[in-house]
């Protein structure tokens, strides 16, 4: 099961993510454990300084920008 983790400010973008996101997982079948962090104390904790943000098992893969359902899944079918 992978963790995914979208980080930012309950922005258009971040909303947008978080369903693109949804849509891979679903798409290829995988189980994940879908979190969203939106506090700014938490971001400025773990150090984020632009948003939204995907974090597929700890490994930051996207910053600042929002990838299509197709991207996502390429992110996620490693």
């Amino acid at each position: 099961m992978k963790k995914l983790e979208v980080l930012g400010t309950e922005c258009p973008k971040y909303k947008t993510l978080t369903e693109n996101t949804e849509s891979a997982a679903k798409g290829l079948g995988i189980g994940c454990d879908l979190v969203n962090i939106t506090g700014i104390n938490a971001l400025m904790g773990l150090g984020i300084i632009m948003t939204p943000t995907l974090v597929v098992d700890g490994q930051v893969k996207v910053v600042g920008k929002v990838p299509d359902v197709a991207e996502i899944k390429k992110l996620l079918a490693w």
